[in-house]
């Protein structure tokens, strides 16, 4: 789950139409850097998104989320109002585990969740795994 740092900032300094095609270029550069059929880019609402990526450990979605952010980084979207960098970037939150029947996805959300506020609480432009 990764959700883009001091958004409100950015919609209220550039307008909603800027933010509008500010959110599809951070989804359509996060759908041209997984590259399994399987994996999954979803916007969740507002600035946030889910990237699912089955059949993938913790290395391996450890490994995405780091390209995740370098592309985002590489896109260079000026953010002047952000106290985090002048430019657009990402808090991540990593989790993983095996789907077994008895774990309902919320509980999978929330994992992701926590992870995404404890890399916010960190600093921002991090990621951070549960």
């Amino acid at each position: 789950m990764f959700d883009v740092d001091k958004f409100k900032l950015y919609n209220d300094y550039y307008g909603h139409l800027a933010g509008d095609n500010c959110l599809m270029r951070i989804a359509q550069t996060v759908q041209q850097t997984i590259h399994r059929p399987a994996d999954l880019v979803a916007r969740y609402g507002g600035e946030e998104f889910l990237v699912l990526l089955p059949n993938t450990d913790l290395a391996g979605a450890i490994k995405v989320t780091q390209s995740i952010q370098q592309a985002i980084h590489a896109l260079a979207i000026p953010h002047i109002q952000s106290d985090v960098k002048n430019m657009i970037t990402v808090s991540l939150g990593i989790t993983s585990g095996i789907p077994i029947w008895n774990i309902k996805p919320d509980i999978l959300i929330a994992s992701a969740d926590k992870a995404l506020y404890h890399a916010k609480q960190n600093g921002r432009d991090r990621y951070c795994n549960d």
